[in-house]
């Protein structure tokens, strides 16, 4: 091997992937070299994650070849990763909380004793001081990981790649939970690993953090390479242009409704979730999109104005009346609505009829809250599921039978029915299909020419162009901006978003 010219760390060619009618990956190549920090950038739902969890063995290929370290590779498992010496430290992060902190380092790879079946504790607490050591890190091999700091956590996580001679090290959001200092630290840490000849994968929406860290940067858009270059030559302003270069679609239906009076005020929100000081308001028949990165604190936003979550700090007032909301049926009495991003998880219970899911908030006020009519029922359900255009044979069908752009419109039923009068979209069209996305636009549409108050949250910024009047933008927690939809541009607010 020619050592005046070593191997490419790591080299991921012509790599595609398909979930179903979903195009995630489509002949993307990325090359990284030996000690270099390796930025991956773009949007989410851009491809990064799959792109990594491919490199880790989680998913496999379509099509693609990898090679480590100058040697073709297979990544069939995670631990056939492990094995190539790739490490992926996740954005939630994966340790036991009840084990102590060489106990995690070690988990899977635990050092035998010679006494039979039973493990050598010693060595492993003094290999996991012994790198500590080498590498700085401040933190005691023996404390419970319950104990320690988001920061301490990350720093176990890198213990755990370190054990297992990882030579390549994918970080996934390393900084979403951590302070400016254990942040600092972290980034200390990574410029050491660096010039340990480590190669390390830097994926974030920060653009500070990117500029800081980087020495290459790679920007993915809808599953496809849209540029990259060496840091000095990619400048922040050509980051967020290749991130969001793409043009408004012309799914998104033309809408000519003039907002009335405000429907929202929120003043001052705070709860345990994160959120800080959020005040903002929404008209009847407005579109308010709500924009930011993972983790700025958008779902949390919507999940204490919704009551799921409790405000610490804050007033809401519905229609000039302030109102006080400690759980969703108190939200729901006072007219709003909430559809999470989670349609699966927290919106439907898929056990149970389309009927049951459509009807479930609502049978109080239909004169059910006793005694169930049932041709009433199944007339309201046949009435509102035509209204939104919801294919399904029956009402009475399981709604897990649906599509999920159905299934997004039962959930949509639901609330025409209960007549909402402030309806919150947390990711309305994720995991559905073009087609079904649009006639999600056009509800939003209709539900604004009725009057209705509508906030929209998304990770996607031309659906925030394509269908709001103004934009919320949050950053760590906070709201960064308020910005007119007419009078500015996604790199604008990727800016905010980005900090």
């Amino acid at each position: 091997m020619n050592m005046q010219n070593p191997p490419d760390a790591l080299r991921m060619e012509h790599i595609s992937k398909t979930f179903g009618p979903v195009r995630a990956l489509d002949d993307v190549s990325f090359v990284v070299r030996p000690g270099t920090v390796h930025a991956l950038c773009g949007e989410n739902g851009a491809g990064k994650s799959t792109l990594m969890k491919i490199l880790a063995g989680v998913y496999q290929p379509d099509s693609g070849t990898i090679t480590v370290f100058g040697e073709p590779r297979r990544m069939a498992t995670p631990a056939e990763a492990l094995a190539a010496g790739i490490s992926m430290l996740y954005q939630e992060l994966d340790l036991a909380e009840d084990m102590a902190v060489y106990e995690n380092v070690f988990l899977g790879r635990e050092i035998r004793s010679r006494i039979p079946f039973a493990v050598d504790h010693a060595e492993m607490i003094r290999q996991t001081r012994a790198l500590c050591t080498q590498y700085g890190f401040a933190i005691d091999a023996t404390a419970t990981i319950r104990t320690l700091t988001p920061g301490q956590c990350q720093i176990v996580e890198l213990l755990k790649a370190l054990v297992r001679d990882a030579r390549i090290i994918v970080m996934d959001e390393p900084t979403s939970s951590l302070s400016e200092g254990e942040a600092a630290n972290l980034f200390r840490i990574v410029h050491d690993l660096r010039r340990r000849g480590l190669a390390i994968i830097y994926i974030s929406h920060r653009m500070e953090e990117v500029k800081a860290l980087a020495d290459d940067i790679t920007v993915l858009r809808d599953g496809c390479i849209a540029g990259g270059d060496a840091a000095e030559r990619m400048d922040v302003d050509r980051i967020v242009k290749l991130m969001v270069g793409r043009e408004i679609r012309e799914f998104y239906p033309p809408r000519s409704v003039t907002p009335g009076e405000v429907f929202l005020e929120a003043c001052g929100l705070a709860s345990d979730e994160g959120i800080r000081d959020v005040g903002f308001t929404v008209r009847r028949g407005e579109v308010v999109g709500m924009a930011g990165l993972v983790g700025a604190g958008r779902t949390e936003t919507a999940r204490a104005l919704f009551g799921v979550q409790p405000l610490t700090a804050g007033e809401v007032r519905l229609d000039g009346r302030a109102v006080r909301i400690r759980k969703p049926a108190d939200a729901i009495r006072n007219g709003m609505a909430l559809l999470t991003e989670d349609r699966k998880r927290t919106g439907l219970c898929t056990g149970l009829p389309c009927s049951w899911n459509l009807m479930l908030p609502n049978y109080e006020r239909t004169g059910m809250k006793r005694i169930l009519k049932l041709k009433h029922e199944r007339a309201l359900c046949q009435e509102y599921g035509a209204k939104v255009h919801v294919k399904w044979r029956d009402p009475d069908d399981s709604v897990s039978s649906l599509s999920g752009g159905n299934q997004q419109k039962v959930l949509i039923a639901r609330w025409l029915l209960a007549d909402a009068q402030l309806v919150i979209f947390d990711e309305p069209t994720r995991g559905i299909d073009v087609g079904a996305k649009k006639e999600v636009y056009a509800l939003i549409n209709e539900l604004a020419a009725r009057g209705k108050a509508i906030l929209l949250i998304s990770s996607e910024l031309t659906e925030l162009f394509g269908v709001c009047d103004r934009l919320l933008v949050m950053r760590r927690g906070r709201l960064a901006g308020t910005l007119d939809v007419a009078e500015t541009t996604p790199e604008h607010v990727m800016h905010l978003a980005a900090g």
